[in-house]
């Protein structure tokens, strides 16, 4: 069940989702509580002309995004002339985040819960945390929205967390596709949920979690039918900032011996 009866964060427990989209029915209910608690501003209506989602995809005013899969001909099997699937996708608060890696002013932090969050009132809007996730999650929100200009992405309720809470968007989806607690919990449900399908009979569906990437694992755990591609998720995501930190330091570090040895040679030379 999705309930907390206590803080994980005053308790300093690791916490992640576990997603399963064998059980979501596209209701949307999750996106609408996301933007719901989180104060997210609507963006303008759209129409993809290909799907019935119109969300299109998460973004720094699309904090939750259900994207719906519709697969028609052999991939739909048996003799269906169409098959309908969807899952929620949200940001993964990556063990090594790309976008914690390259923000310059220390406005995103890691949690006690594990997760990433964005201190909006620190963020300068550079965007180099958009361009260093190997997901596309975090974005900067266009004029003329509330806080047009600075990056945005899912804070994992954070807010809820620390008053004992579960997100809103897995408190509100109807099917439990959306669970929510312990990270090696929420592992163990996805390798139990994939064995079980398997004795049913399914055998195209992984576990998502990045672990053997340069991400370092991720704590919003997919089930995928067929895989990542289909979803639209990279099968081998690779963080292009997981040494620039370092870089920063060591660069830092040696602008300031260079500016130490010319204050030298000056002295020395009056």
């Amino acid at each position: 069940m999705n309930a907390a009866s206590h803080s994980y964060v005053a308790d300093g427990v690791t916490v992640g989702f576990f997603t399963d989209p064998t059980v979501c029915i596209g209701c949307k209910a999750c996106e609408v509580a996301c933007k719901e608690w989180n104060g997210v501003p609507a963006e303008p209506e759209i129409w993809t002309g290909t799907s019935y989602d119109n969300t299109g995809q998460l973004g720094a005013s699309s904090w939750r995004h259900v994207k719906f899969l519709e697969q028609g001909g052999d991939l739909a099997g048996g003799e269906d002339p169409l098959r309908w699937m969807f899952v929620s996708d949200v940001c993964k608060h990556c063990e090594n985040a790309g976008c914690l890696e390259a923000c310059p002013t220390g406005s995103i932090v890691r949690t006690p819960v594990g997760s990433v969050y964005v201190q909006d009132d620190v963020c300068n809007g550079c965007g180099y945390c958009v361009v260093a996730c190997p997901f596309g999650v975090i974005d900067r929100r266009p004029e003329p929205l509330p806080g047009a200009g600075g990056a945005f992405k899912c804070t994992f309720c954070y807010d809820r967390q620390v008053d004992g809470l579960v997100p809103a968007c897995a408190k509100a989806c109807p099917t439990e596709s959306i669970r929510f607690g312990p990270l090696d919990e929420m592992r163990r449900a996805a390798e139990d949920r994939v064995a079980e399908l398997e004795r049913r009979g399914f055998y195209d569906v992984v576990v998502y979690d990045a672990r053997d990437t340069s991400v370092g694992g991720t704590h919003a755990i997919f089930l995928l039918p067929g895989g990542p591609e289909p979803w639209g998720q990279p099968p081998r995501p690779e963080v292009p900032t997981i040494r620039l930190r370092a870089a920063w330091t060591s660069a830092g570090l040696t602008g300031m011996g260079a500016i130490a040895a010319a204050a030298a040679a000056f002295l020395l030379a009056s």
